[in-house]
């Protein structure tokens, strides 16, 4: 039986990362390691909880063996808009932070699955179906840490044999919790909007294309990816993968099919719509449904509809 650290497991991913593995390997064995974000009743109540700095080496690693981790869910990040503001902070966590996680994984011999994102491409990387290995060269602080971030990984499989995983997320699109200070969080904050006040001010162009998933997928490609047969696989790490590609503007046509009277405005802000422009409008995930069943279940239409009905219950709102 598996026994699972989630570091990061109060955020964007790991707060419904956490209820669906303690759904499929048990809730004592799932371990939640919270640290900014106060956690939910729900994740404290359902399991074990911990307040895991992933910048303090010792305290990390306390927590791994006194529960006999096996296998580690590495999430802190600091965001792609956030890293902007504070790009030696966002180094500290994003990279400090992770050499801690595989140091401890080699120690203690753990299993660990480390995301990457689609902000690991630059300006320089072919815009369309990005190939799963090509030029990255990012402009911006987060893409820096995470194209490191996959080197080290690389480095420690092959120097240690640390068993690192991970996929290249896109931009993530979930009901449960708001993202925390990233590029493509305007595709959350449309629906809140477009349930409350029937309309949205977007600081994207309406013809910004970019890479999107449902969370309901990004979850399923982290647990499916760390249960596939380490002989499958080529790769290993930062693996690209892609369920949907949109502008703002194709969004909102399809909230509209929902909420006629929605309306969208834009107000671009130059910060995020320059790094929107540097990344990729869709990867080509071809290695990921090769090497291990890549295959997401939500396009645009299926992810607005269940996104509308999941948050209007959420929100107590009608429409």
């Amino acid at each position: 039986m598996k026994r699972i650290l989630v570091t990061g497991g109060t955020g964007q991913i790991g707060s419904e990362l956490v209820p669906a593995l303690r759904d499929i390997y048990g809730s004592e064995n799932v371990v939640c390691g919270g640290h900014k974000r106060n956690p939910s009743e729900d994740l404290i109540e359902a399991g074990p909880y911990e307040v895991v700095d992933v910048v303090d080496a010792k305290a990390y690693a306390e927590v791994v063996k006194k529960y006999k981790i096996d296998t580690m869910y590495h999430l802190p990040a600091i965001l792609s808009a956030k890293a902007e503001e504070n790009p030696m902070r966002a180094w500290e966590v994003n990279i400090s932070g992770l050499i801690n996680a595989l140091e401890i994984a080699r120690e203690f011999k753990c299993a660990i699955f480390v995301p990457s994102s689609i902000a690991a491409f630059g300006p320089d990387s072919p815009k369309w179906k990005t190939p799963q290995d090509t030029i990255q060269r990012p402009r911006t602080m987060y893409g820096v840490t995470k194209v490191t971030g996959e080197l080290l990984c690389d480095y420690y499989y092959f120097k240690y044999g640390v068993d690192a995983r991970g996929v290249r997320y896109p931009g993530l699109i979930s009901y449960k919790t708001l993202p925390g200070g990233g590029t493509t969080d305007y595709a959350v904050e449309i629906f809140y909007e477009a349930l409350k006040n029937k309309k949205y001010t977007c600081y994207l162009r309406e013809d910004t294309r970019m890479d999107m998933m449902y969370m309901p997928d990004a979850l399923k490609a982290a647990i499916q990816l760390m249960e596939t047969d380490p002989n499958r696989l080529i790769h290993r790490n930062a693996f690209n993968i892609t369920a949907m590609a949109f502008t703002p503007k194709e969004l909102a046509e399809e909230i509209k099919k929902h909420i006629p009277e929605f309306q969208i405005t834009y107000n671009v802000d130059p910060v995020r719509q320059n790094i929107a422009d540097s990344w990729p409008d869709m990867l080509d995930d071809s290695c990921a449904k090769q090497e291990w069943g890549w295959n997401p279940e939500y396009d645009l239409p299926s992810m607005v509809k269940d996104m509308l009905e999941k948050l209007s219950k959420k929100l107590g709102a009608s429409y």
